[in-house]
């Protein structure tokens, strides 16, 4: 670490829990993040800014006007272009000294698995069931531990999955394997700070595993809800017979 980086990261160094070596384990690190909707936007400007070496983003949406009202590292000059694109822009002007790459397209299963492998954490932002599945079973075949989000109207929610203990549970044993409305912000809106709340929890949240600091709560429901900004905790149980878990722990 030069004199540059260290005075960068000053602040992280002057703390204990972290140090010289953590911050070190930092620049080592990789993180996939799938959505740089408004959890994206809020977890990887963090996750940039303390130095996290190697950040792989994928979103297939394009800016829209309506995203400004909560997705704060887009700006109307970025209206139409990708926000993976976008969104890989601003993080190098963040932090020149990480990698940053997008991936402007959908992931489909095969995709996921190959950056997986190649993360150490995944950070789910997505805004819909069938992407959190897929994530949740790529997460599975990899070993790849996973921190879900997801935010609409005034309710947040958080989750840390972590595959590599037989006892956590996955994001299917929380919410089952059926297809559900689980409201997409475009169709009942969002509170606007809801998605930084939750998505700057997903950045602690990754930089704590990465550091190995801090209670990970593996498998505990935290649940926010914006009109009294109060927090709720609901420990998961994993399910011996979840379709999704299940078969691999007995492959093991």
């Amino acid at each position: 670490m030069d004199d540059t980086q260290l005075l960068r990261y000053s602040r992280h160094i002057l703390l204990d829990e972290i140090g010289i070596e953590g911050q070190q384990r930092l620049q080592q690190a990789c993180v996939l993040v799938v959505g740089c909707g408004g959890l994206g936007a809020a977890a990887l400007p963090y996750l940039a800014a303390a130095g996290v070496g190697h950040l792989m983003i994928a979103d297939n949406d394009h800016v829209d006007l309506s995203n400004l009202q909560r997705q704060i590292t887009y700006t109307e000059a970025d209206i139409g272009r990708p926000k993976a694109a976008a969104m890989q822009q601003y993080l190098q002007r963040l932090n020149s000294s990480i990698r940053v790459d997008a991936h402007v397209t959908r992931l489909d299963d095969t995709a996921l698995h190959t950056l997986m492998r190649q993360a150490d954490v995944v950070l789910d932002c997505s805004d819909n069931f069938a992407t959190r599945r897929a994530i949740n079973l790529a997460s599975i075949a990899t070993q790849t531990p996973l921190v879900s989000g997801a935010a609409v109207r005034f309710a947040g929610q958080l989750c840390f999955y972590n595959p590599q203990h037989n006892n956590s549970p996955c994001y299917t044993c929380v919410f089952g394997d059926e297809p559900f409305n689980d409201g997409n912000c475009a169709l009942f809106g969002v509170f606007s700070p809801l998605v930084g709340i939750i998505g700057t929890a997903q950045a602690a949240m990754a930089l704590r595993f990465l550091l190995g600091i801090g209670d990970m709560q593996t498998g505990v429901l935290q649940q926010y809800q914006g009109l009294s900004g109060q927090w709720q905790s609901f420990r998961a149980q994993r399910n011996p017979q979840c379709p999704a878990c299940s078969i691999h722990t007995k492959n093991q």
